[in-house]
């Protein structure tokens, strides 16, 4: 199981500065950190530590498996994220 960061993030990288394994994308020295509308968790690199989510200011974050019904797109959204088509 991994994290999921869903739409109600606000992309302050507060969940950035926790992950042991740097999973959480853009980070804020990354070109297109400004621009993002929200972070995103690496579904293959996640320990599932549960940091991120416990740093999370606006509850934001969730174990994919118990992601409320009203957010479930965000586990492909994040997924997505990492796919080499989507960050050409």
């Amino acid at each position: 199981m991994s994290y999921v960061i869903v739409g109600s993030c606000v992309n302050d990288a507060v969940c950035t500065e926790v992950c042991p394994v740097n999973c959480i994308q853009p980070t804020p020295d990354a070109r297109d950190f400004a621009t993002a509308e929200m972070l995103y968790i690496n579904p293959a690199l996640c320990i599932d530590c549960h940091a991120c989510a416990e740093a999370c200011p606006v509850d934001a974050i969730y174990p994919a498996e118990r992601l409320p019904p009203e957010w479930s797109a965000y586990r492909e959204i994040n997924a997505a994220f990492f796919k080499p088509e989507a960050r050409s």
